[in-house]
């Protein structure tokens, strides 16, 4: 292997920063630019310096490996995309203002890349015609585009990120199933190898769509999605797949419904407060326009709705809430006092929580009156129960009953059984053995790498600076000349003996800059080895450092490079 070049520190095009970014909110972010990783070019977008592009390029390498070991095979696709595939899967419609839309000088519709899938599987119609083609994975590692309307967090939130992404292909649904336990075991050992502490949870599919679906995520308090965890069994799921059993209850000796008057009170909390009662024997009516029509939705008055399930439910219909101007429409609709009973023209959705039997305080259709007693399935009808609350610390595991703890996180990975839903629009079929057409069925695998790289930030670093793996560093050793000539020779002469070696060197040689800079700036930098020519250089004695554990001793130089090259 030839040995690479030391990487001096006076030739290096990047400068660390005392102070955080003004508009730093995330940990990842303030350090990945205080220590000269990456920097801002425009909201979401963002440049790599030297050093970052080392480390993005180390778990690119990570990941390509694992891909490689699995049989997946390597290519480049375009991120500038035609429309017609996206409008023959729907998702040209249903990724909204996300999806970078553009238009070339003849007026013809294209897009920026969020996910490939239409295009991998046009690639699989154009080369594979028989069974005997199938199965096979392909992969890339490419950027990727998404809108977003507020790009945040660094690199964890941007409108252009770097992503593997891979798809499976398979004839049968039991070559689905390999396909995605092959993927699902290479994750595992990419996120050991990185040095990433995570979780695989349950996940809804979204506009990807398909049946299965998991996340990898890495715990985090800068995390933007949140997940349950069971202490009790191995249940862990994202908050938008928990799912509540319908346990319906005998309210046979529920008296009748009756109304009440209840002046002043249009929220739950005055409501609860009027008649003395608790939260959750209200039932709060949510009202949201789905493509135009007014649904209601269900939950105990106690709950929140989370507005992302009821969009998950509807899409790719667009869901919005309903305004004064809707209401002024809509006589028999009053604003804090709209109860299921006797609701016309109006779809009801609930929670499994209205269950059958269940009895409530809800409005009465009527300002300033509600009623008491209503009971579901008896006084109303719902006309589709859909998981669709908040979930909370406490609520019951779906598995095992227990308390579920709730933690944020940053996803990393995920994974899809996709079935035929993109085979289908496509029409991806292959003669099968009996020479019929075979309709195909695919997976899909994304790992969000540039993500990856602020995961390990936020859960690696310390209050010193980042903190790298050596399988992702920038270097395995950081050679440190105190000031000096004579300790600045030294540390250029073992630099280059550690290269010979096979190390990967960063030293830092700048003259003019205090030791105290120079020792701040190695720990803020994160490599795993810190390598110091000081006080002692004129004995061929120096000082090794580990990042993570503080620990120091000091060897001679050909002990130094011996524990480092060991």
């Amino acid at each position: 292997m030839a040995n690479a070049p030391v990487q001096r520190m006076s030739q290096l095009m990047a400068k660390t920063l005392r102070d955080d970014p003004a508009d730093a909110e995330v940990l990842s972010h303030k350090l990945l630019v205080r220590a000269g990783y990456v920097r801002r070019t425009a909201a979401g977008i963002w440049s790599w310096l030297p050093l970052g592009k080392k480390v993005l390029t180390n778990v690119e390498r990570i990941v390509r490996e694992e891909m490689d070991a699995i049989g997946a095979q390597e290519v480049s696709l375009p991120a500038l995309l035609p429309r017609e595939p996206y409008e023959a899967t729907g998702r040209w419609d249903e990724y909204g203002a996300e999806l970078f839309r553009l238009q070339d000088r003849k007026g013809g519709d294209y897009l920026l890349g969020p996910t490939h899938e239409e295009i991998f599987t046009l690639l699989v119609k154009d080369q594979c015609s028989s069974y005997k083609d199938l199965p096979v994975i392909l992969y890339q590692i490419q950027t990727k585009f998404r809108d977003e309307a507020r790009p945040r967090a660094g690199i964890l939130r941007g409108r252009e990120f770097l992503m593997k992404d891979s798809y499976s292909f398979d004839t049968e649904d039991e070559g689905l199933a390999r396909s995605y336990a092959l993927h699902r075991q290479a994750y595992q050992r990419v996120f050991e190898r990185l040095g990433l502490d995570y979780r695989i949870v349950a996940a809804t599919a979204g506009a990807m769509g398909g049946s299965k679906s998991e996340e990898f995520l890495a715990p985090a308090e800068a995390g933007e999605d949140t997940f349950a965890d069971c202490p009790n069994c191995d249940f862990a799921a994202n908050t938008e797949a928990v799912s509540y059993e319908l346990q319906p209850v005998d309210g046979s000796a529920v008296p009748a419904a009756e109304e009440i008057p209840t002046p002043d009170t249009p929220t739950i909390e005055t409501l609860a407060a009027s008649l003395g009662v608790p939260a959750s024997a209200t039932l709060k009516n949510l009202l949201v326009k789905v493509d135009g029509e007014i649904v209601a939705v269900g939950v105990p008055g106690d709950r929140e709705v989370d507005l992302g399930k009821v969009e998950e439910h509807f899409a790719p219909a667009t869901v919005e809430m309903v305004t004064e101007a809707d209401f002024a429409e809509r006589a028999d609709l009053v604003r804090g006092y709209v109860g299921p009973q006797g609701l016309e023209k109006v779809k009801y959705l609930a929670d499994p929580r209205v269950a059958p039997g269940t009895s409530w305080i809800t409005g009465a259709n009527k300002d300033g009156m509600h009623a008491k007693n209503v009971v579901a399935g008896r006084d109303f009808e719902v006309d589709e129960y859909v998981d669709v609350v908040v979930v909370v610390e406490g609520d019951p595991c779906p598995k095992c009953g227990t308390g579920l703890k709730l933690d944020r996180a940053i996803e990393i990975g995920h994974i899809f059984q996709l079935g035929r839903k993109y085979a289908d629009a496509l029409k991806l079929d292959v003669l099968g053995q009996n020479g019929k057409p075979v309709r195909v069925t695919m997976g899909s695998y994304g790992i969000g790498v540039s993500r990856a790289v602020a995961a390990l930030a936020e859960q690696t670093a310390d209050e010193k600076g980042l903190c790298w793996s050596a399988e992702v560093a920038p270097a395995d050793v950081h050679v440190v000349a105190a000031g000096k000539a004579l300790q600045t020779e030294l540390a250029l002469e073992v630099s280059d003996k550690l290269a010979a070696a096979g190390l990967r060197v960063l030293v830092d040689d700048r003259a003019g800059v205090s030791p105290g800079v120079k020792f701040t700036d190695a720990e803020l930098i994160g490599v795993p080895k810190i390598l110091v020519a000081g006080r002692r250089s004129g004995e061929g004695v120096v000082e090794l450092k580990d990042r993570r554990t503080g620990e120091r001793e000091e060897l001679t130089v050909d002990e130094a490079i011996a524990r480092l090259t060991a």
